[in-house]
C-alpha cells in the first residue's frame, strides 16, 4: 500500500450531545489501525477555555493527562484505550488555544497591518492544526473529531475550517463522518428519522454533504429506515452504519466491523489493507460481557454524582475486571455521606475500596474515615492521588499518633503530613500550573508494588501540587508504612503501601490514565485480583 498521502476522517455529531463520537473515533481508529495503517485520532473543542484544566468536574468530567503534561478532553481517554497508543498536547484543541494563538500573532505583528478576523484567520489556525499531526510523517491517517452538536454557534468555526480543508484535499483524500440520533419513539412504536434529517440539513447549509452517517438508536435499523434515510440525506444505502445500543462500549468496533465500516471507508479514501485482525479483542470483549464472577468494588469520592469525573477509572476496572476474568460492580459512595453516616452503613459487604482524586477540603473526613474501616476490617484498598494522601492522614492519626495530621491544602497544623511542593507554593495562576505529565518511579523489590509491575522502574502521570511531607517519613515508617515507590529526581513518595493488611497500596499519580483495553494496568489488576480473593474469604 503506497503511503505517499495523508488521509483525513472528520467526526461530527448532530440532534443532542453525548452520541459517543469519542467511542465512533477511536472504534474506526482501531479498525484502520487493525488493518496497518498507522491512525492518529484528535479532538477539537469549541470552548473558550484553553483546557479544561480548571474546568469543574460536574461541568466536563475528568481531566485527561497526557504524557507531556496537558491537560485534555476525556475522549482522548477513549483514544488511548481503544488505540493504545499515546496521545500529546498536539491531539486536543480549544477554541480558547485557537483565539489565544491568532490574538498572540496579532500583537506581534504577524498580520502585517491585516484586520484580524473569523475568517481567514480563525479558520486558517483551526486548518493548520487539523493537519499538524501529519506533518512528522508518523501517520497515514488524521481522524479528527468536532466537538459539540452540529447547530451550535461555537461549533461553526470548526465546521468553516472543515469544509474548507475538505474542499482543498479533495474527495479522495478527506471525508465526514457523521454521527446521529434515529430516536425510537416506544408510544407510538416507530423509529423517526425526522432528526437526522434536520441534523444533515444543517451540515449541507454550511457546505458539507457526509459521506458515512453512524446512526445512533435504541433498536436495530431495518432496511426501509436506511433507504429513508439515505434518501432524504443524499447519502449512499451502504453508507448508513446503524449503531444501535449493545452493552459495552468495546463491543462498537465489532459492531462497525459487521457494519463493514472499514471497508467503506478505505473505499472512500481509495486504500486497500490487508483484513482486520481483532482476536485479541474479541476475547477481550466476551470476557467483558460473561464474567465468571462478581466484585463489589466501592469508589468513594466528592464527584460521585457526575461519573464522567471517574471516567478513566471506570474503564480501567473494566480491563483489569477483564484480566481477571470478573466484572466489577461500581458501589458509589459520597464521601460525605461517610461523614453523616459512618463508613460501615456504606461500606459493608464490599470486597474492595478505591478513595479517588479530587480536589479541596469538601468531603476529605468522609474519605480518611473511609480509609480507616477498610485498613481495620483487611479489605482490599487502593488510593489514587488525593487517595493517598488521606490513607497518610488517615495512619498518621491512628497509627502514628499524629493527632491533628492533616493536609495544608485543608488545615494548617505542626502536623502536616501532606504539604504542598516546593515549587509550587510560588504559583499564582491556576491553568497548567500543577505538576503535570509523565514522571519516573523507582520501585522498591520485594514490595507488592514490585510484584504487580515486575519492575523496578516506571513512568507514571501526575496530577497534582501536595505531596507527602518527607519531614514525617521517618516516623511514619517506623510504624510500618513501607514507601514502595519513589521519585528518584525529588525522593518524592509516589507509592505507599501497608505489608501486614491483605492488599493496601496508595499512588501519588493517576495508574488510570495508563491502562489499556487488552493492557490493564498493573496496579488495578492486582486490586482487582486483590477483592475476588476477599470475596472468597468471605463466601
Amino acid at each position: 500500500m503506497a503511503r505517499n498521502k495523508v488521509k483525513y476522517i472528520f467526526i461530527t455529531g448532530g440532534v443532542i450531545s453525548s452520541l459517543g463520537k469519542g467511542i465512533a473515533a477511536a472504534s474506526i481508529g482501531l479498525l484502520l489501525k487493525s488493518r496497518g495503517l498507522r491512525v492518529a485520532v484528535q479532538k477539537f473543542d469549541p470552548y473558550i477555555n484553553v483546557d479544561p484544566g480548571t474546568m469543574s468536574p460536574f461541568q466536563h468530567g475528568e481531566v485527561y493527562v497526557t504524557n507531556d503534561g496537558a491537560e485534555t478532553d476525556l475522549d482522548l481517554g477513549h483514544y488511548e484505550r481503544f488505540l493504545d497508543t499515546d496521545t500529546t498536547k498536539h491531539n486536543n484543541t480549544t477554541t480558547g488555544q485557537i483565539y489565544f494563538e491568532v490574538i498572540s500573532k496579532e500583537r506581534r505583528g504577524d498580520y502585517l497591518g491585516a484586520t484580524v478576523q473569523v475568517i481567514p484567520h480563525i479558520t486558517d489556525e483551526i486548518r493548520r492544526r487539523f493537519e499538524a499531526l501529519a506533518k512528522s510523517g508518523e501517520y497515514d491517517v488524521i481522524i479528527s473529531e468536532i466537538g459539540g452538536t452540529v447547530g451550535d454557534i461555537e461549533s461553526l468555526p470548526f465546521l468553516e475550517a472543515m469544509r474548507q480543508f475538505m474542499f482543498t484535499k479533495g474527495k479522495k483524500n478527506a471525508i465526514s463522518v457523521h454521527v446521529t440520533l434515529v430516536p425510537y419513539i416506544r408510544a407510538a412504536g416507530e423509529i423517526k428519522t425526522k432528526p437526522t434529517q434536520h441534523s444533515v440539513k444543517t451540515l449541507l447549509e454550511i457546505g458539507i454533504q457526509p459521506d458515512i452517517l453512524i446512526c445512533r438508536s435504541e433498536e436495530p435499523l431495518n432496511k426501509d429506515v436506511r433507504e429513508k434515510i439515505a434518501l432524504f440525506t443524499n447519502v449512499e444505502k451502504d453508507c448508513v452504519v446503524d449503531a444501535h445500543d449493545v452493552s459495552t462500549i468495546y463491543e462498537v468496533p465489532l459492531q462497525f466491523l459487521d457494519e463493514e465500516l472499514d471497508d467503506i471507508v478505505l473505499e472512500k479514501l481509495d486504500l486497500t489493507c490487508p483484513r482486520p485482525s481483532l482476536k485479541d479483542w474479541k476475547k477481550f470483549v466476551d470476557r467483558v460481557k460473561k464474567p465468571s464472577k462478581e466484585v463489589r468494588i466501592a469508589i468513594c469520592g466528592k464527584y460521585t454524582d457526575h461519573q464522567d469525573a471517574y471516567k478513566s477509572i471506570c474503564e480501567s476496572f473494566v480491563h483489569a475486571g477483564a484480566a481477571n476474568n470478573v466484572r466489577p460492580e461500581i458501589v458509589w459512595v459520597r464521601a460525605e455521606d461517610i461523614e453523616a453516616d459512618g463508613a460501615g452503613k456504606h461500606l459493608r459487604g464490599i470486597h474492595g475500596l478505591l478513595v479517588a482524586p479530587g480536589f479541596g477540603e469538601r468531603g476529605i473526613e468522609g474519605k480518611i474515615e473511609a480509609v480507616r474501616y477498610v485498613r481495620e476490617k483487611g479489605i482490599p484498598f487502593f488510593g489514587i492521588c488525593l487517595g493517598l494522601q488521606c490513607a497518610v492522614i488517615e495512619f498518621a492519626r491512628n497509627v502514628c499518633g499524629l493527632a491533628t495530621a492533616n493536609s495544608t491544602e485543608f488545615v494548617q497544623t505542626e502536623q502536616n503530613v501532606i504539604d504542598m511542593m516546593i515549587e509550587q507554593k510560588k504559583v499564582t495562576a491556576y491553568g497548567g500550573t500543577m505538576r503535570l505529565g509523565a514522571y519516573p518511579c523507582s520501585i522498591r523489590k520485594g514490595t507488592v508494588a514490585f510484584k504487580a509491575y515486575k519492575t523496578d522502574r516506571v513512568s507514571e502521570r501526575h496530577r497534582h501540587r501536595y505531596e507527602v511531607n518527607n519531614a514525617f517519613k521517618e516516623t511514619l515508617q517506623e510504624h510500618g508504612l513501607v514507601f514502595s515507590g519513589i521519585c528518584p529526581s525529588n525522593q518524592l513518595a509516589e507509592i505507599i503501601e501497608l505489608p501486614d493488611h491483605p492488599w493496601f497500596v496508595a499512588g501519588q499519580f493517576h495508574p488510570e490514565l495508563r491502562s489499556r483495553a487488552t493492557r490493564p494496568h498493573p496496579l488495578f489488576r492486582e486490586f482487582v485480583r486483590a477483592a475476588l480473593d476477599h470475596s472468597r474469604k468471605k463466601d
